[in-house]
This record gives structure tokens, C-alpha cells and sequence, in this order.
């Protein structure tokens, strides 16, 4: 058996290629969508790619199977009912797929979403116990998959929380102790809470560890499973939608093409973006005004996500070499608008001074002084709810990123107040200030260290009420 774990850490994606070396039949398990590392994988040893599994339809990244698709001439299976617009073959619950010696059985694991499965994977038909099993998002490390993603398609979270503890116990926990358990994701995403940031693990390990494994009844789990989740970004259903449908495939060899100051300066007429992925630092000494900043550093296509949406045009400015990065990790998402590159953006500022923004970043000290000499300022939190919860700076209001965009307009916060925008550390922050001010709002700055800062320095809190 050849078994290769992908580790996509700026989406905390993992992805599989199993392969039998006897035959050279090999599967892709949950695909990221530049598919390069697959396919040079499958031929350094001896393997031809020839199906796709996919484990559910993912809302957090736009998935590679058309990619392989076109690559490999790969069929693409999904479990009964994902109901797509190109072909597919269904893996109903006890499909048995020989690759040869190696040999995979589909378990239905609904919950996370109605068509998710599990595969069980076994080195040798005859092995009474299994080598593995690929969970997908029905079983993290730490966490079980979160129930409430499709509330906007009709299916209601706890209806799906029930089918999920009902997966967990009739489908993955009746596998031996040993079986090793191989789930889609891993710590930072969005598709659970509390995920742990161990790579693999077993079935046994997780009866023992897992709060959502925990002897509980049905109803219970529900109320555990759905409580505290945070905000979904808004591009997930975008993506759920896009992995359904027969889209463009990536070409991810085409360079970005450089645009002038005009053109960027045209298409945010025009309600496009410029996206800046340079760090916050970099960004508050000197940025072109109306300019987004997600540092590429960070989880920047899912922080992108939170507040660029899916059809506006994006023009990048990043770091020397860059932006050919930037936009391979956008595409990941679905995002497929990049138009070019703002390149140098030092030169086209000093040619053009009367472009150029600077971020103001206030300290704690700031920040207090602020507080007590202006009539009235806006504090605004933008970590997620769990963060959220542990406590805020008083009179601040809770918003998490993802929901930024909706409560700038919709009247929650007042543009016309001068306002500060604080997360855990600093990274979101300018995230979220850069994208108040390119909404419009005049006054707006971060807190240099977050909320981390401000206890540091002896600063008091507020526990939210619940």
C-alpha cells in the first residue's frame, strides 16, 4: 500500500492519495485544487490516479476534482445524494473498492452535510481489522464536524446534529481501537471548534479524548455539538455552491500580469478591490487608499473570504515574487477574479503622494488616552465568538470578521464615529480596519497587540453575558 498525507496548512486541509504498487491503481481523497503535488506523487511511484473521492461537498475550499479530472481521466465519486451538475459515480453505504491488495469500503457517515461519508481503508481484503479510516469532516482530532453550515439551504442543525451522532456511533465507533483515523481537517479551520493540531490519530485515542465522543445521549450531543460555534465565513456557501458545479478548471502556470495605478484605481470605482497581502507593518507605513490588507502570511484566502466577495475583481500588491502565490491560494477558495498586480507599490507612491494611505495603530496607552478624551469612540471585536466569549474590552462591540462587512452597513456600527478595531494579536485587525475604511468609514485604527496586549498591560475586561 502507498498512503500520503497532504498537509494544506493555510486552510488547514488534509488530503490523501492511496495507492496500490502491486497495480498501480491509486485514489485521491478530498483534493485541494492545484493538484501538482498529486500528480507528480502518482508518478514518481508507479500510480495511476483513477478516481476522485470526495468525502462531502466542501464549503470551505473549492476541491481539485475537476482539476484531476481533466488531468488523469479520473471518475469522481461523492457519497448518495450530492446531486452535481457534471458526472459522477455515488459510493453507496458498503461499497467495496479493489484497488488490488489494497481495498476501500465506504461507510455513509451523514451529518456534517446529508451525502458525507467515511472511507475504510484495509492494506489486504482478507484483513479482519482495517489499517485506517478517512473521516473526512464527519471526525476531527478533538472535534466532530459542525451541523450548522446548510441552515440557509433548509437542512436545520439539529436535524443534522442527530444524524451525525448517529454516524459516530453505528458507523466510526464500532471500527477497533487501533484503526487510524485520518480526518479532513485539522486545527484553524472553520469547520469545527475545537480541532486539535495532531496530524492523525486513532479511533481508540479519540473515544478517550474527544468531548463530542463523550457517553452522552442524543439529545446532549446536539446541544454540545451546535453551541459555540463561530461565524461561518461568507464564501462558504459561494464555494459549497462552486463544488457542485462544472467550473473552470485552474491553470495555475499563467503569470500575474502587472496593472497600472490606474487601472487599480478604476476597478475600485467600479467596486473591485485591491487586495495589499503585505504584512500590517509593512501596510500602515504606506499603502494605496482604499486598499484591503490581508497579510499573505497568515490564513489569507479564508480572512479574504471574510470580507471580499467571490465576484469582485482583485488586484493584488504584494511583496517581490508574490503574487503568484496570492493568487493560487484565492483560487483555492473559488476566487478566480484576479485581474494583475500593483507591482512596487513603493515607486508607484512616491510617484503619486497623493494616493498613498498610512494605517494609524495605536497602542494601549493610545487607546486609554483616546477613551478618556473623546466624546465617543467605537470598539469593535472582531475575533470569533469562542475568543469572544473568554472576554472583550468593556463597551466594545462583539463582531466577528465574518461579519464585519454585513454590520458596516446594516447600521450595527456608526461610520461616523472614530473607531478602533482590536483582535487577538494584530493580524485581523488591520484585516478589519483597512476594510471599514475602504467601506468608508473616515476615522478608523487598530490596537498594536490585540486584546493580548491590553490584559498584558493590566487593563480591565468584560465577561459577555450569554
Amino acid at each position: 500500500m502507498f498512503f500520503r498525507q497532504y498537509n494544506l496548512g493555510c486552510l488547514s486541509l488534509f488530503s490523501y492519495l492511496i495507492g496500490d504498487t502491486t497495480t498501480g491503481r491509486a485514489v485521491v481523497v478530498d483534493p485541494q485544487r492545484d493538484v501538482a503535488g498529486y500528480l507528480a506523487d502518482a508518478a514518481d511511484h508507479g500510480l495511476r490516479i483513477e478516481r476522485v473521492i470526495e468525502t462531502h461537498v466542501h464549503a470551505d475550499f473549492l476541491s481539485g476534482h475537476l482539476e484531476l479530472a481533466q488531468a488523469t481521466g479520473a471518475t469522481i465519486s461523492y457519497g448518495a445524494g450530492a446531486a452535481t451538475d457534471f458526472p459522477i459515480e455515488e459510493l453507496a453505504d458498503g461499497t467495496r473498492l479493489d484497488l488490488g491488495e489494497v481495498t476501500l469500503e465506504i461507510r455513509a457517515t451523514p451529518g456534517h452535510t446529508p451525502e458525507s461519508i467515511s472511507v475504510v481503508v484495509r492494506e489486504h481484503a482478507t484483513d479482519a481489522e482495517p489499517w485506517g479510516v478517512l473521516t473526512g469532516d464527519a471526525l476531527f482530532l478533538g472535534d466532530v464536524g459542525r451541523p450548522d453550515l446548510l441552515t440557509s439551504a433548509g437542512r436545520s442543525a439539529d436535524e443534522l446534529a442527530r444524524l451525525l451522532y448517529r454516524s459516530l456511533h453505528t458507523q466510526l465507533l464500532t471500527l477497533p481501537d487501533t484503526t487510524r483515523l485520518y480526518p479532513a481537517h485539522g486545527a484553524g479551520s472553520a469547520c469545527g471548534k475545537e480541532l486539535s493540531t495532531a496530524t492523525e490519530s486513532t479511533i481508540g485515542e479519540q473515544r478517550a479524548v474527544n468531548y463530542a465522543l463523550a457517553p452522552m445521549t442524543e439529545d446532549r450531543f446536539v446541544a454540545v455539538v451546535t453551541e459555540g460555534q463561530s461565524a461561518a465565513p461568507p464564501y462558504f456557501a459561494f464555494a459549497s455552491d462552486a463544488n457542485r458545479r462544472d467550473h473552470t478548471v485552474l491553470d495555475d502556470e499563467r503569470p500575474v500580469p502587472d496593472v497600472t495605478v490606474d487601472a487599480a484605481l478604476a476597478l475600485m470605482a467600479t467596486g473591485g478591490v485591491v487586495l495589499d497581502t503585505r504584512p500590517p507593518e509593512t501596510f500602515a507605513l504606506g499603502h494605496l487608499r482604499g486598499a484591503i490588507n490581508v497579510g499573505l502570511d497568515g490564513r489569507f484566502a479564508e480572512y479574504t473570504g471574510d470580507v471580499v466577495r467571490h465576484d469582485q475583481p482583485v488586484i493584488l500588491v504584494a511583496e517581490p515574487g508574490q503574487a503568484h502565490e496570492a493568487r493560487t491560494r484565492l483560487a483555492r477558495i473559488g476566487f478566480d477574479r484576479v485581474e494583475g498586480q500593483l507591482a512596487d507599490i513603493d515607486t508607484v507612491l512616491l510617484g503619486r503622494p497623493d494616493l498613498a494611505g498610512h494605517a494609524e495603530r495605536l497602542t494601549v496607552t493610545d487607546l486609554v488616552h483616546q477613551q478618556r478624551e473623546a466624546a465617543a469612540v467605537q470598539i469593535v471585536d472582531i475575533r470569533g465568538t469562542g475568543e469572544q466569549a473568554t472576554g472583550l474590552i468593556d463597551g466594545a462591540f462583539a463582531v466577528p470578521l465574518p461579519r464585519l462587512v454585513a454590520a458596516a452597513t446594516d447600521g450595527t456600527l456608526d461610520p461616523g464615529l472614530p473607531t478602533v478595531v482590536y483582535c487577538a494579536g494584530g493580524y485581523r485587525s488591520s484585516i478589519g480596519a483597512s476594510t471599514l475604511r475602504a467601506i468608508g468609514f473616515p476615522s478608523v485604527a487598530d490596537l498594536l497587540g490585540g486584546i493580548g496586549a491590553w490584559e498584558a498591560a493590566g487593563r480591565p475586561i468584560r465577561i459577555p453575558q450569554t
